[in-house]
């Protein structure tokens, strides 16, 4: 396994520590990251009420049950995040309750300016963006796909905006809320399962 991510991994947390940081840090008023603004601990608390609204309201779709639930090798997931990220609140619970439901992924999540080396391995288009699942097969150490910072409809919707309007405002922000929450996590559970049916089938001997 490459060392950086083995250092990351050995600094990561469950998500269930990762959640009781971002509720202390919603309480105190801190946030976690090189910025510390108040639109950043703002962003933090907001992320705290999303984040404690999706832990009970998603649910694991029954074609991602059955994949996950089958699978034939072990996994880490490891995550980078930030407590103040809108789309980390978005995608990080969705990607926990389909850990939930696999005995074979062992869930872990980093935070992104803690860990700079490992975000510069999976950078988006040359930049910082997360949150970023990065999949690694347990046995062989090998990463054999990555997923984020966001599904592909929510990547277009803000590059529609960004065409149309020239920048992403909070406008657009409010958007991009309004279509996770009306999508429910299902696009975020069919991208990541799409990358494993992939890698497996390219696994398969011929």
């Amino acid at each position: 396994m490459n060392s950086i991510i083995t250092n990351s991994i050995s600094k990561s947390c469950s998500y269930n520590e990762y959640r009781s940081l971002i509720f202390t840090y919603a309480q105190e008023g801190k946030t976690t990251g090189l910025i510390s603004s108040s639109d950043y601990i703002n962003y933090t608390k907001l992320n705290e009420s999303r984040m404690h609204r999706l832990d009970k309201t998603i649910e694991v779709t029954q074609e991602t049950k059955a994949l996950l639930e089958n699978l034939s090798k072990e996994y880490i997931w490891l995550v980078i995040s930030e407590t103040w990220c809108g789309d980390a609140a978005q995608v990080v619970p969705v990607i926990n309750k389909m850990a939930e439901v696999a005995s074979k992924i062992d869930l872990r999540i980093v935070l992104r300016d803690e860990n700079e080396d490992l975000m510069n391995l999976f950078l988006t288009n040359g930049t910082k963006s997360i949150p970023k699942l990065i999949i690694i097969e347990k046995e062989t150490g090998e990463v054999i796909g990555d997923f984020g910072p966001r599904p592909t409809q929510a990547k277009q919707l803000i590059i529609d905006y960004k065409a149309a309007h020239g920048v992403v405002d909070e406008t657009a922000k409010i958007e991009l809320q309004k279509w996770y929450l009306a999508d429910k996590g299902v696009s975020i559970q069919n991208e990541i399962n799409a990358l494993i049916i992939a890698t497996a089938s390219q696994n398969l001997p011929e």
